[in-house]
């Protein structure tokens, strides 16, 4: 019976596998610590919209291995609380079931998937195998109508992240050859404003931005089918197109309905300050499946900058929890964003009105630095890595993280 179970490989999952094996030593206590998870790597998923998505991944074993905790390869199928018990589905498609004493729940979110005519055409850059399919697709585009022309659905962080980037990708000497001028991306979205959950803010940053890289933008639209040769919108117009992405919505990860606590609109699990499921007692959660209290009466986002400090603190709590030792409150740091705008650079904003601090290649060079080096574990380096799990540590280096 592991003593910490962790469902997930993503961020939060190895940081609280790092946390609690860092309190367990700390307190000379011989406690195991086990992570489920179905694949052998963590996977950078912020970088997922970039060319090579690829190489966006870390293997597991070279984190967690040099501290010691043991990694089931699998898939939780499910969890009964009342007795403290998970399903876990071998890769092999044997079935066993793993007892834990503590629980930590942080199997993420995952791309809502569109109930729309002709869905199996769509790409996304959710996990890393679409997103590789994505840029495979991309250097073997087929002769014909559209075929340099890119459809990108939702204006939200990652639609204009995703919208970006393609503007350059696309007119690479690999993709577009000499039809670099005929690349040509359609942002669609159904409000009526680009980016609504980022605010007015940076609004005009990103606005000029499109317009920069010739973004093509369509405000008030909804997509009402997708084909082989593009889409069709809700006023009947046709965009012929080789290329559609999908990046709207997202959905935690389906295990917390089998957790009996409240869930927000999107599936995770309403926590306490110190990231307990109320009313289930040795289950935390955190990354994309908890709704935790942030600054000023928010709750975290689906986002890396909240996933790891979540990490930090569920399973140092969980770990404290075990051995009867006070709780360690979560204080995320203050709020922040790094939106990238691909050859335009990027907008960073403070708080969750998001004030623009910094644009341009000021604000790229933080984007750069946060996805390229501070997001990354350490890779065989058991000292740096529980140094780093410290939930006290912030998640911030000398500039501010995205």
């Amino acid at each position: 019976m592991p003593d910490v179970l962790i469902l997930g490989g993503g961020f939060a999952a190895v940081w609280s596998a790092a946390a609690a094996t860092r309190l367990l030593r700390a307190e000379g206590a011989q406690r195991s610590v086990t992570v489920v998870a179905p694949d052998d790597h963590m996977v950078i998923r912020p970088r997922l919209y970039q060319a090579d998505p690829g190489a966006m991944r870390v293997p597991l074993d070279d984190v967690l291995g040099p501290i010691g905790v043991e990694r089931v390869r699998g898939y939780a199928t499910a969890i009964d609380t009342e007795r403290s018990a998970v399903t876990v589905r071998g890769r092999d498609g044997s079935v066993a079931e793993l007892s834990y004493r503590r629980l930590v729940l942080a199997t993420g979110s995952a791309l809502a998937k569109p109930d729309l005519p002709g869905a199996e055409h769509l790409h996304n850059v959710d996990t890393v195998e679409a997103a590789v399919a994505l840029d495979d697709h991309l250097h073997a585009l087929p002769e014909a109508p559209g075929r340099h022309t890119a459809v990108v659905i939702g204006a939200g962080f990652t639609g204009l992240e995703v919208a970006t980037e393609l503007a350059g990708r696309m007119r690479a000497p690999g993709v577009a050859g000499d039809a670099a001028d005929e690349v040509r991306v359609v942002l669609v979205e159904r409000a009526d404003v680009i980016g609504p959950d980022l605010g007015p803010g940076p609004r005009p940053v990103i606005t000029s931005a499109l317009e920069e890289l010739g973004v093509e933008v369509r405000l008030g639209a909804s997509v009402t089918e997708i084909t082989p040769d593009g889409v069709v919108l809700g006023d009947g117009t046709s965009i012929p197109a080789s290329t559609v992405v999908w990046t709207a919505g997202v959905q935690a990860s389906p295990l917390t309905r089998d957790v009996p606590a409240e869930r927000d609109r999107i599936g995770r699990l309403v926590t306490d300050a110190f990231l307990r499921v109320p009313g289930v007692p040795g289950v935390y959660a955190a990354g994309d499946t908890a709704a935790a209290p942030a600054e000023d009466g928010h709750v975290t986002m689906p986002s890396c900058q909240h996933a790891t400090p979540l990490g930090r603190h569920a399973g140092h709590n969980a770990a404290a929890d075990l051995l009867g030792l006070t709780p360690a409150e979560f204080r995320p740091d203050p709020y922040v964003t790094c939106l990238d705008l691909g050859t335009a650079g990027a907008v960073f904003t403070t708080g969750f009105e998001r004030t623009v601090e910094s644009t341009g290649e000021t604000a790229k060079a933080r984007k750069r630095a946060v996805n390229e080096e501070w997001i990354y574990p350490p890779v065989r380096d058991a000292e740096e890595l529980l140094r780093r799990a410290d939930h006290r540590m912030s998640v911030r280096r000398p500039v501010p993280a995205g």
